[in-house]
């Protein structure tokens, strides 16, 4: 079972969620409280994956990612997001953020992100993840690239840069004409020359090191 912990100040989100998530027979949503009860709720509970609404009333959810980024095991994190928020992605992403999730995702698609999250160790769909680097380039004025860029093979540097386009393991597998396993080895190693956390940080740094331009730019 997967478990997950829903964070967010809206009664609404938290319901809406944990009513269509628990449908699926091989999640578990452990509970659905406020950025106050958060962290009190990850340590009793241990979820394996949290939701967490950024802007929030008591707790926000910087706050919330920079205390679970000190745990010694943190649960993957994903930010629930109506894109409107941008002005916080760039923080979220150096927390840690695992991913961004929209908050009006379609039902049948909520679980497929959520067990992403366990898989892949990210939710990157393409739009979400065009979305959310090409805003945070727009905003960045100059490009801050990773030097260890240079340690990645030429196979790697290819699926880094698919990886930025938000393409899921498999995707990367049948486009390249690898094994599953291979493409998971070259992701974790990609993640640990680059030390980067998750998906999302690696393909940032693809994009501060000029691998890849924004459009119109």
């Amino acid at each position: 079972m997967i478990r997950v912990l829903i964070v967010d100040d809206e009664a609404l989100i938290r319901s809406g969620f944990t009513h269509i998530l628990s449908a699926a027979e091989d999640i578990e949503v452990v509970d659905a409280v406020s950025g106050a009860d958060a962290m009190d709720r990850v340590l009793a509970l241990r979820p394996d994956v949290v939701l967490l609404d950024i802007r929030m009333p008591d707790v926000d959810g910087l706050t919330v990612l920079k205390r679970l980024k000190n745990l010694s095991h943190p649960p993957v994190t994903a930010v629930l997001t109506t894109f409107d928020t941008d002005e916080y992605v760039d923080a979220a992403l150096r927390l840690g953020a695992a991913g961004f999730l929209l908050k009006d995702t379609e039902p049948e698609h909520l679980a497929y992100q959520v067990r992403a999250l366990v898989t892949e160790g990210a939710v990157l769909s393409a739009k979400v993840t065009r979305a959310v680097v090409a805003g945070y380039l727009q905003r960045s004025t100059e490009n801050r690239p990773n030097p260890r860029i240079e340690r990645l093979t030429e196979r790697e540097r290819e699926i880094l840069l698919l990886l930025a386009e938000g393409k899921a393991n498999g995707e990367i597998s049948a486009e390249l004409f690898l094994g599953l396993g291979t493409v998971k080895d070259h992701v974790s190693s990609i993640l640990t020359k680059l030390q980067v956390s998750n998906r999302v940080q690696a393909a940032l740094a693809a994009h501060d090191a000029g691998l890849i331009k924004p459009e119109g730019r």
